[in-house]
């Protein structure tokens, strides 16, 4: 079984993946899977850092200069930015393939779409719950913590509804969306632990 999170920033969703990864020895991709995409394609990884999960923008990809950010020749199957995601999208399969796995965010539902051994999980959470997050995690006040959350909403879901066929944090996207702040973070991971050992994890 593999499992996709998609979420809200500031719900805890990388917590949750995290954790339910470990209960389930079960391997975690985030940041390493931008690693590995880099690795596959020859990119340099911060190339992914730069265009994860944010929408597409023309300007910025023709303003970078391939060869710096290069290990090797980049073709020219595409923008830049159109690269990285077709690489991030290839991983995403391979990973998959390798077996049981959480994989976090990055269109993961949608590059895995045709399979049938898939839960797709998005977390979501009030706001006021994920501005006090965000804040404390941060060190920044609660106003800031508002204006980051909006801004790395906003680009989660240009990005995700550009790429996939669906849309971002829709219901009718996903196996199960959740309140993280019904049950707290602990919570709600037992509650998803037992929903997925009763599949079959």
């Amino acid at each position: 079984m593999v499992i996709t999170v998609g979420r809200q920033y500031g719900s805890g969703g990388r917590e949750i993946g995290t954790a339910l990864a470990n209960r389930l020895g079960i391997t975690y991709y985030d940041d390493l899977l931008l690693k590995k995409a880099a690795e596959e394609s020859g990119l340099c990884e911060e190339l992914f850092h730069s265009f994860d999960e944010r929408p597409k923008s023309f300007l910025y990809s023709i303003a970078l200069d391939p060869y710096s950010f290069s290990m090797g020749h980049i073709n020219s199957k595409g923008s830049i930015e159109q690269q990285v995601y077709l690489a991030t999208y290839d991983t995403i399969k391979k990973l998959a393939d390798q077996g049981p796995c959480v994989l976090i965010g990055r269109c993961a539902d949608y590059a895995l779409k045709d399979r049938t051994d898939v839960i797709n999980l998005f977390i979501t959470a009030p706001l006021p719950n994920r501005i006090k997050r965000v804040a404390m995690r941060n060190g920044i006040s609660e106003d800031e913590a508002k204006d980051r959350i909006r801004r790395k909403d906003k680009d989660r879901a240009a990005y995700y509804n550009f790429y996939s066929s669906k849309e971002w944090g829709d219901a009718k996207s996903y196996d199960l969306c959740i309140d993280s702040s019904l049950l707290g973070i602990e919570g709600t991971v037992e509650l998803l632990e037992d929903m997925l050992r009763k599949k079959g994890l």
